[in-house]
């Protein structure tokens, strides 16, 4: 979950010196003349600089554009990027291979997967248990997201219908938005289709965009079909495991509106004899399955 080493000494090759560049312009810490005092100077100093940075952003432009530390091209763009910084209170939900997952406050929140830098996040949040709610700073770095090097964490413990609620809304967005693993971020246009699947990939998000569902559906009707099959695939994995909990093995089944209409021993036969009853005007609403050993497949 760490950033490279080579990147690692980068970033702290070029942020303490941003850093001491707007304690310079801000006049916060007068007696600082080299980066290397103004990094020995206690936690508390150093934070009071970083207040600053974000509160006058317009800093990293004039940072890049003097660039009186003679970085090169290079290295000026990656200090421009840190102008899409995200300031805020996160829950640190969850560690990954590649990154650990920060969910913002937002309704739904967004999941953003974060580097840590030299130290591990699980030791700067106090070894925790998940969830942390905490006070960062995301930045950035070349094609990844790095918090800037310091993290807040708030002595919360949450209780397991919290616990529910943030995993609930982390399923929800990572079907809406994905995982954000770059910054700047924006929204890719998604087609009615894709919004419809978004808004029906969980029980917490159907309740939620319930309404968005319905002026979908009233919208294009041929929206409809997409309801009943996402709809199908809910109801699948119910009606999946009660039927193999009974010993069907081998099987194919047709749901219509929440109940089994049809089953047989191939795709072929059950899709036969729905031909045979179902109206022309729901037949591509029915959603089919098999029930293979334990397992439910489409």
């Amino acid at each position: 979950m760490r950033l490279p080493e080579e990147d690692i000494d980068l970033f702290y090759k070029l942020y303490p010196t941003l850093l001491f560049y707007t304690n310079e312009r801000r006049g916060i810490m007068r007696d600082v003349a080299t980066v290397d005092e103004f990094m020995q100077l206690p936690i508390e100093e150093i934070h009071k600089v970083r207040e600053a940075l974000y509160e006058y952003p317009e800093l990293i432009d004039s940072f890049v554009n003097e660039n009186s530390f003679a970085f090169s091209q290079e290295e000026l763009e990656i200090v421009r990027s840190w102008k899409h910084f995200i300031k805020a209170r996160f829950f640190l939900f969850r560690y990954l291979k590649k990154y650990a997952i920060f969910l913002d406050e937002g309704s739904p929140p967004k999941a953003y997967g974060v580097l840590a830098l030299r130290s591990d996040l699980q030791e700067m949040a106090g070894w925790a248990r998940l969830p942390v709610f905490l006070d960062a700073v995301l930045l950035p770095f070349k094609d990844k997201i790095i918090h800037d090097g310091i993290i807040i964490p708030y002595s919360i413990n949450f209780g397991s219908g919290i616990r529910h609620d943030l995993n609930a809304a982390y399923q929800e967005t990572k079907a809406i938005f994905g995982i954000i693993t770059s910054l700047p971020w924006a929204q890719k246009p998604e087609s009615d289709v894709e919004r419809l699947k978004s808004y029906m990939s969980s029980e917490a998000a159907r309740d939620r965009y319930w309404s968005e569902i319905e002026m979908l559906i009233e919208k294009d009707s041929q929206l409809l079909t997409v309801y009943h099959q996402e709809m199908g695939k809910v109801h699948a994995r119910t009606y999946g495991r009660r039927l193999s909990k009974i010993g069907l093995r081998n099987a194919w089944f047709a749901i219509l509106e929440g109940e089994i209409v049809a089953g047989g021993s191939t795709k072929t036969e059950v899709e036969r004899v729905l031909d045979g009853f179902i109206p022309a005007e729901k037949r591509d609403f029915v959603y089919l399955f098999r029930v293979k050993g334990s397992k439910v497949k489409r």
